[in-house]
């Protein structure tokens, strides 16, 4: 791994795709404009509607469509690697769609697509959410490799499922988009994301959505950047901005080097069926 400086971007996206891309357009330019390499969007950045079936309206064909455009401009323009959040790509079912996370390198070429594995489910007196109403889930994890080492992807409820996070060695950097509900977000978000950090002694970085959105909804924000010790390195509570952080390098290996956790492991993941 090489040290590197990333931006995890938070927003509080509204129904309307192009008021979206605008402001997503300007935190990009101030992550380049800080340094960044490496930025990545929140889950549903391009458009939170007001109801989930919303974003059947807006879905694209994987390589095509205005939303792709955007994203493959925008890592052109800066010269950066902009990890997508989360976009409706059409599945093989006419009302669901997969949540997909794009990569673009800065050439504007897609690498790398993980659609999200792990589909929300929750339902209290107050919130109920069923994600699989409308999403197919994914079956393969996903990781891609930069100048400044290898990366994972995952997505927001993906958090609370840590065999996904040890299904391939030698990730340097854990990326995760996320739309996490305010009530789950004050009572789990910080502890899960930092024990992944701990656990696979790696960098985790997380941006999510951070407010109270049209239709009522309330995310929990505190987009954070993690260090391979488990110290969150940034942080921004609640509103739209930016995250920055340098990843150093000589952390990582120092924590791998005096804790030597990953190679004391002992026991393997069972096999699936």
């Amino acid at each position: 791994m090489q040290s590197v400086q990333v931006c995890a971007i938070q927003m509080i996206s509204g129904p309307v795709v192009a008021d979206n891309l605008q402001r997503a357009k300007l935190l990009i330019a101030q992550a380049a404009q800080a340094g960044a390499k490496l930025v990545l969007l929140p889950e549903y950045f391009a458009m939170m509607g007001q109801t989930d079936q919303d974003k059947l309206a807006i879905q694209e064909t994987f390589g095509a469509g205005p939303i792709q455009d955007f994203l493959a401009a925008a890592a052109r323009e800066h010269d950066i690697y902009l990890v997508a959040g989360t976009i409706a790509l059409r599945s093989e079912h006419a009302t669901k769609v997969k949540n997909s996370c794009l990569v673009f390198d800065p050439a504007g070429a897609c690498i790398a697509r993980y659609d999200k594995i792990h589909l929300f489910g929750f339902d209290s007196d107050t919130e109920q959410f069923c994600e699989s109403n409308t999403i197919v889930a994914g079956d393969a994890v996903v990781t891609f490799d930069t100048p400044f080492g290898r990366v994972g992807l995952a997505i927001c409820y993906d958090l609370r499922f840590p065999e996904l996070f040890r299904q391939v060695d030698g990730v340097d950097i854990w990326l995760l988009p996320a739309a996490f509900t305010a009530t789950t977000g004050r009572a789990h978000w910080e502890v899960l994301l930092r024990a992944r950090a701990i656990e696979n002694q790696c960098f985790v970085i997380a941006a999510d959505q951070g407010g109270e959105h049209p239709s009522g909804r309330t995310t929990y924000g505190h987009s954070m950047i993690i260090d391979p010790w488990g110290q969150v390195l940034n942080c921004l509570a609640s509103g739209d901005g930016l995250v920055v952080a340098e990843l150093k390098a000589s952390q990582m290996q120092r924590v791998r080097s005096s804790l030597p956790a990953l190679s004391h492991r002992v026991l393997s993941l069972p096999a699936s069926d």
